[in-house]
């Protein structure tokens, strides 16, 4: 079939035997999508056996709760946000810091506290570095932001995440901490590590296909948020490691590399109330103003929550 042909068909076959009310935007969508998949299989010459091998892995991907992860490995959730950005620049919006993908393992409902906030529940204290990370919440002209909402997360020394981790405890390496006066915060935790998916999985099973490894670099989540401001989705990679520009998400960006310092003086271990030296990261973050003409920056999804 011609592209022409097989429009009339889809249409004769998802528009034209609607007999109650249509949401036109979930039409509009589901006959784009199904005609190009209809050309797909006509331009690849798909078999019958090919195809139900498709459906057949989304279902597995679905029942594995890896779909999340395969949108990030695939460059979905990546492009998305490169179309995010194109529309920025379109509104004249060219500060600010970037955004980058969530990824599939955000748990609403995290410990909130002012300032300052502990992350890490203790228990890989003796196996991984201690980690300070801090930074000020400011908008794009450098005005402290008081009260600015910053929830953070990260995995532990295994990859592995709490809640998803049922091993872990609650909301281990995972806070909410609000910017005090100073549009200051600071979170004190444990180094995370890169990762990899599940070797067994269902992405990475796609990802052998192609030849592809599906690691990433050692990094941090957050959300940034505050009355008058646009919600940043974010992370920051660590500098240093194998996977820094070569990760599976095509998550690192330009801004968004953090460097893990070495802190050894006395006088500043001291400060900090810990025994031991430490890791210190920086991370400054700049919102954005909300306008009546900026594109939104919430985004709808399913989240997990504890």
């Amino acid at each position: 079939m011609n592209r022409q042909e097989i429009d009339t068909l889809v249409k004769k076959m998802n528009v034209d035997t609607a007999i109650g009310p249509v949401d036109d935007r979930v039409q509009q969508v589901v006959v784009r999508l199904v005609s190009d998949l209809f050309q797909a299989i006509e331009d690849l010459d798909l078999t019958q056996s090919e195809v139900w091998k498709g459906l057949e892995y989304l279902t597995d991907a679905g029942q594995a709760n890896e779909l999340g992860l395969l949108a990030a490995g695939l460059g979905l959730e990546h492009f998305l946000d490169l179309r995010a950005d194109e529309a920025d620049i379109k509104a004249g919006i060219t500060k600010g810091t970037p955004r980058t993908i969530e990824g599939p393992l955000y748990v609403a409902g995290a410990p909130e506290s002012v300032g300052f906030a502990r992350m890490d529940d203790g228990s890989e204290s003796d196996k991984v570095d201690l980690l300070f990370i801090e930074g000020t919440v400011t908008d794009t002209d450098g005005n402290i932001i008081e009260g600015a909402k910053v929830e953070v997360w990260h995995a532990n020394s295994l990859g592995n995440y709490s809640f998803f981790d049922k091993s872990q405890s609650d909301f281990n390496l995972r806070r909410t901490i609000f910017t005090d006066q100073d549009g200051h915060y600071t979170a004190q935790t444990t180094m995370p590590v890169g990762y990899g998916c599940p070797p067994e999985g269902t992405t990475q099973a796609l990802l052998n296909k192609l030849g592809r490894h599906g690691n990433r670099p050692s990094h941090v989540h957050y959300f940034v948020s505050a009355p008058g401001y646009r919600k940043l989705t974010t992370q920051f990679n660590i500098e240093g490691d194998k996977y820094l520009w070569d990760d599976f998400a095509f998550a690192t960006r330009e801004g968004l590399v953090a460097t893990a310092v070495d802190v050894t003086n006395k006088a500043e271990i001291e400060r900090r109330n810990v025994d031991k030296p430490f890791k210190h990261i920086q991370f400054n973050v700049e919102l954005v103003k909300e306008h009546e003409c900026t594109p939104s920056s919430d985004v709808e999804r399913r989240r997990a929550s504890a």
